[in-house]
């Protein structure tokens, strides 16, 4: 397994992936309700996807075996987290834990010293036993009590 920076071109398989991974691994925050489930992935869009990808001020990045991507995370160059994602097929392979080791480092490299971001439900469990700790109430989003306000002190 390989971590790099997305491409332009990666765009359609790493959307492939946010909406895979959010219809069949998050069943615990969308709870399999079509209305929340749209909300939900109307900006998983590969347009949308690859203009993630191009922003400046941001890092997309992508784990992948050979030529197929089985990861997409995204770190903003001020250390918040707003993407960690892993296939169905590469869930508990320590693919989505290497992924957030890299966002963790590419946030470091930008000057941070913490990482901030909001978790799912489903993944809570995942930021807790990787050093996060909740840092406020649960907020709404796309209608459901999934946005988990979360922060980890990172250094070298």
């Amino acid at each position: 397994m390989n971590i790099r920076d997305a491409r332009l071109e990666d765009a359609e398989a790493a959307c492939t992936v946010l909406r895979t991974s959010i219809t069949e691994l998050c069943a615990a925050d969308h709870d399999n309700d079509p209305a929340l489930l749209e909300r939900w992935l109307a900006n998983k869009k590969p347009e949308i996807v690859a203009g993630w990808i191009a922003r400046p001020d941001s890092s997309v990045l992508v784990a992948v075996e050979g030529d197929t991507i089985f990861a997409v995370g995204s770190v903003s160059d001020a250390g918040e987290i707003t993407l960690n994602y892993v296939a169905p097929e590469a869930r508990f392979r320590g693919v989505s834990r290497a992924l957030l080791r890299a966002l963790e480092a590419r946030a470091l490299e930008r000057g941070n010293i913490e990482c901030r971001l909001h978790s799912t439900e489903t993944a809570r469990r995942f930021y807790l036993s990787s050093g996060y700790v909740d840092t406020g109430t649960p907020s709404r989003k796309f209608g459901m009590n999934s946005g988990y306000p979360m922060s980890k002190r990172i250094s070298p």
